[in-house]
């Protein structure tokens, strides 16, 4: 049996491999275009979930909501540190020092986490979603308006805001969520919205998932753009929701196949099919 050590040094190098993959197909990436709306409101949120149900297991990943009058964007922190950084002439340089010092401390890489970008209400009366598997980035457009809440006569106090609950099912799990009044924005974290007021936090019923805010700000000077995808061919795939769900289905139960198919490497020869111990935000 190997010791810990040397199981940690080939986790290591089997992220090193992986990242070096994805460098192979990142393009020059600049922001697309401006969805004609600037931030009002900049809201930052804890996002957990279990990774792994079985073991019980769980990760973290920090999501930023930017609201405008007429659109909204939801996405990972660090995807947005990621869009930043490929947008300068010098990136590759830059990532490279940031893989390196990693790497040296054994430390996990500048690396997007939640790969989706949630667009509310882009187009007008939808929401567009943008979402990643291995080496391509997929595009497709959602309902808006298609949660049905029932509140709840029950309040507590979040940032010295007083909110209340509500709950409803939505795309497989049911939702308790907790609103403010008194920021009056029906938007909130990931897809959820619909409420008379912001959300603040919202969990599922079994603890998969749970967001919580831990930050709010007015801005005036923020554009609210559409930001481009950077791997494969730098061009969104159009896909339908349910057959981007099923992809990405197929892809957490054989990731390790999907990655040697595509790119002829393989990272865990022992690796076989496994059924999925991660409970995805949509399960239908």
């Amino acid at each position: 049996m190997c010791p810990a050590s040397n199981i940690l040094k080939i986790v290591y190098a089997m992220k090193k491999i992986l990242i070096l993959i994805l460098l192979l197909y990142v393009g020059n990436s600049t922001f697309a275009q401006e969805l004609q709306n600037r931030t009002e409101f900049e809201c930052q949120y804890k996002y957990s979930y279990q990774n792994d149900t079985v073991k019980g297991t769980t990760k973290d990943d920090r999501l930023v909501l930017l609201i405008g009058s007429k659109v909204s964007k939801c996405c990972s922190f660090y995807s947005l540190q990621i869009d930043s950084l490929m947008s300068k002439p010098n990136w590759y340089e830059i990532y490279r020092k940031q893989l390196n010092k990693a790497f040296a401390s054994n430390i996990d890489p500048p690396h997007r986490r939640m790969k989706a970008y949630v667009y509310k209400n882009y187009p007008e009366g939808k929401m567009t979603v943008t979402d990643g598997l291995s080496l391509q980035d997929y595009i497709y457009v959602d309902s808006l308006n298609n949660i049905n809440w029932t509140m709840v006569d029950s309040t507590k106090t979040i940032l010295n805001y007083t909110v209340q609950m509500a709950t409803c099912d939505y795309r497989g799990h049911h939702w308790t969520a907790w609103f403010a009044p008194d920021v009056p924005v029906s938007d909130g974290p990931w897809k959820l919205h619909g409420l008379p007021g912001l959300i603040m936090e919202a969990y599922d019923t079994n603890a998969y998932h749970h967001f919580t805010i831990v930050g709010i700000r007015k801005v005036s000077d923020m554009p609210i753009v559409m930001s481009k995808t950077y791997v494969g061919t730098n061009k969104f795939e159009k896909v339908k929701r349910k057959d981007f769900l099923k992809m990405q289905r197929q892809y957490l139960e054989n990731m390790s196949g999907i990655i040697k198919m595509e790119t002829g490497i393989d990272i865990d020869p022992n690796s076989s099919r496994k059924q999925l111990g991660f409970q995805p935000l949509e399960t239908e």
